[in-house]
């Protein structure tokens, strides 16, 4: 466990402010600072930086936190990673820490420290004149990669034996379990197995430069999967990273290069072009798109050239709009279907041509609905017609909506004025919806009916809500926590939703002279409920009169709690008389 003072000091010599501005574009609101959320697509910013408090809250997603839960979620890490991040960044040297918390498994600090062995055991068995050769040959010669690039992405190879990796690592001390954690090892009923076997081996390095997982090709296209990776773990998660994105975040302001597979980065790399990365046997998802946000507002998305790849571009060029970034398509020709094969056979400089002249992505739906629709029959122009006013009704611009509505009424040969009905009328029913879904999900969650945090809510919201305001009071005013209600101060019996019981022992346990730091909450409480109770803050952080205030809410959740005893007592009465009845014509 790392003493408050120590998590204090880390706190405080990372402003809040500083350190999300460096993720998030933030602009003054008053006195706090706003911005578009980075852990949701939004359009209009509902995410505030409060600077008194040194918290952050989103009014859109509901998360929320202290910078300590801001870095958990930014870059994926468990607490004390996350503490471990921060005091680097303020000069702070630390003493190792056990980053393994209450919660089972295998802490991401020993998960790092077994990739970096893995990976330097996949290198050397690359470079083994025995075991590596037919490796060698495939990268080398088939794949025509130097071997200063071979150095410089790390790659290396997996045995084909089951147990190389496993048994290494054994005897550098890690147990099969924690291999398993880390998704270097499986296990069948035969015992634990390495992963990957017979395959390149591709090391995945974030942008602090740690191994956080692998990729692995197979060598023949007769092995199925082709492509295999390492699966979520304490390190990873394929929705939150991206491979080569360690060398091509310095490259990429103008533009970066998104691509399906690992050869087709390396091989734009290896052409010059500095700024390609991959996803990881995943499509593009709306995490993939606010992680490029932070280096880039132009992608270009080059993609496979089959029914796939074309797929998968349609949904990257949605994620990837969500979050504002100007995305336009690689459109390769000359009967090759990815960047790798186009290098290869038409070299460098044309492919450098092939890039400037990428796609915009309407046009390139356009030619998607062409190949989708016979134009000339006319049912299947109005469904045609149905298609693009659909896509167009979804893009936020008014202004790129109608440059849109212009493109499809040439397109379509038809009169742009019913293209702009039709895309506003799609818009009115979208809105009528969303107001309608909206009006349901606030019911619901006044009634606490959808309350997945405090799942106790829904048994008596009144209750529940006087205890999230009284637990918001104590946190905005320390002091309270020690106030005499009717000559007694409020105790854990008080509260009777698990959250709100589990949230006041802990605020209680860890109060010190100075008060409570709710960075302390992200060490036991999960990430929602710490925004939870930041949210609780929030909202009585403006109430005036508090000590007063404090007395009134505490005598109603009092009054409440005795008018549940009185029912209790009730019901145990009558099913007592119930019994006694029973027993008596029973005769007994």
């Amino acid at each position: 466990m790392i003493p408050a003072n120590v998590i204090e000091d880390i706190r405080t010599r990372n402003d809040v402010e500083d350190v999300i501005s460096s993720y998030v574009t933030l602009k003054r609101a008053g006195k706090n600072l706003k911005g578009l959320c980075p852990f949701h697509s939004e359009k209009t910013p509902s995410f505030v930086v409060y600077g008194d408090t040194q918290s952050f809250y989103c009014f859109g997603c509901g998360a929320g936190g202290d910078v300590i839960s801001f870095i958990m979620r930014q870059e994926n890490l468990d607490y004390v990673s996350a503490i471990d991040f921060l005091a680097k960044r303020a000069g702070i040297t630390l003493p190792d820490f056990d980053s393994k918390t209450e919660k089972a498994g295998t802490s991401r600090a020993r998960v790092l420290q077994m990739n970096v062995e893995a990976a330097k055991f996949y290198r050397n068995m690359l470079f083994d004149d025995k075991i590596g050769a037919n490796a060698r040959k495939y990268l080398i010669n088939k794949r025509e990669l130097t071997s200063a690039v071979v150095k410089t992405f790390g790659i290396g190879y997996a045995p084909a034996g089951y147990r190389s990796l496993r048994d290494h690592l054994k005897g550098l001390g890690y147990s099969y379990e924690e291999m398993a954690d880390a998704s270097l090892c499986a296990k069948n009923e035969r015992g634990y197995y390495d992963y990957f076997r017979d395959r390149v081996i591709f090391p995945i390095i974030d942008v602090s430069g740690n191994v956080v997982g692998f990729g692995g090709r197979a060598m023949t296209d007769d092995v199925k999967p082709k492509y295999l990776n390492s699966t979520d773990s304490p390190a990873f998660k394929k929705t939150k990273n991206l491979f080569a994105l360690n060398f091509a975040k310095n490259y990429s302001a103008d533009l970066m290069v998104v691509c399906e597979g690992y050869m087709d980065a390396i091989a734009i790399h290896s052409a010059g072009i500095k700024c390609a990365v991959a996803t990881l046997g995943t499509a593009l998802t709306s995490d993939h798109a606010r992680i490029i946000k932070k280096y880039t507002d132009h992608v270009v998305l080059s993609y496979d050239s089959d029914e796939p790849g074309q797929k998968a571009t349609e949904r990257a060029l949605r994620s990837l709009s969500e979050v504002g970034i100007d995305a336009k398509i690689l459109a390769i020709d000359g009967g090759v279907k990815d960047p790798d094969e186009y290098i290869k056979k038409y070299g460098v400089e044309r492919f450098k041509r092939l890039l400037e002249n990428s796609k915009p992505k309407f046009d390139f739906f356009l030619d998607s609905i062409k190949k989708k629709y016979d134009l000339s029959n006319t049912d299947e122009k109005i469904k045609a017609s149905s298609d693009v006013c659909g896509y167009i009704a979804s893009i936020y611009s008014k202004v790129e909506r109608d440059v849109y509505v212009a493109k499809t009424a040439e397109f379509l040969n038809v009169d742009r004025k019913s293209v702009e009905t039709d895309v506003d009328n799609i818009i009115r029913r979208f809105r009528k919806n969303e107001k309608k879904k909206s009006s349901g999900e606030l019911i619901r969650s006044t009634s606490g009916l959808s309350d997945r945090v405090n799942p106790d809510f829904a048994k008596d919201p009144y209750e529940a809500r006087l205890e999230e305001d009284i637990l918001g009071m104590i946190l905005t005013y320390p002091e309270l926590l020690t106030r005499k209600t009717d000559g007694k101060e409020l105790s854990a019996e008080d509260f009777k939703t698990t959250l709100g019981n589990r949230l006041f022992t802990f605020i209680k346990d860890n109060s010190g002279e100075s008060g409570f730091s709710i960075s302390l909450l992200s060490s036991v409480f999960s990430p929602e409920e710490v925004s939870r109770a930041v949210k609780m803050q929030i909202r009585r952080r403006e109430v005036t009169n508090n000590e007063s205030t404090f007395d009134e809410y505490v005598k109603a959740l009092r009054r409440q709690n005795d008018i549940q005893k009185s029912e209790e007592s009730l019901e145990d009465l009558i099913a007592k008389k119930k019994r006694n009845k029973i027993k008596y014509i029973d005769g007994e």
